[in-house]
């Protein structure tokens, strides 16, 4: 089954004023974080165990510790290392492709994903 993942974007105001305060999707597995990346082309795989989607804190002054992040299932994405990307989702049908967070650029093994390069 090949998926198509689209990442949400941010509201800004239409003034040019500042933007709305979003918390951006991350998860966490293995100690590794993920973020989401859109459009991307792939297919979920094997059950890989459980991730983390930690509660967002777009307002400040809450320690991390005081809320617990929703749990959720992580899946081998066919052809990349779990170490670069997984998908997370409740079924392999219905999955969020992640990246683990290396930095402005994606790796080559995960471009070829967004452009076919």
């Amino acid at each position: 089954m090949v998926l198509s993942a689209v990442a949400c974007t941010s509201e800004s105001s239409s003034d040019g004023g500042e933007r709305a305060p979003s918390c951006a999707y991350r998860v966490i597995y293995q100690d590794r974080t993920y973020r989401d990346v859109a459009n991307v082309e792939f297919t979920a795989g094997e059950k890989l165990g459980s991730a983390t989607i930690p509660p967002c804190d777009d307002t400040g002054g809450q320690d991390e510790g005081e809320q617990a992040g929703e749990t959720t299932t992580a899946y081998k994405v066919d052809g990349i290392s779990p170490e670069l990307a997984v998908a997370v989702g409740d079924a392999p049908g219905d999955v969020v492709f992640v990246a683990a967070h290396l930095g402005d650029k994606l790796p080559p093994e995960l471009r070829k994903l967004t452009d076919g390069s």
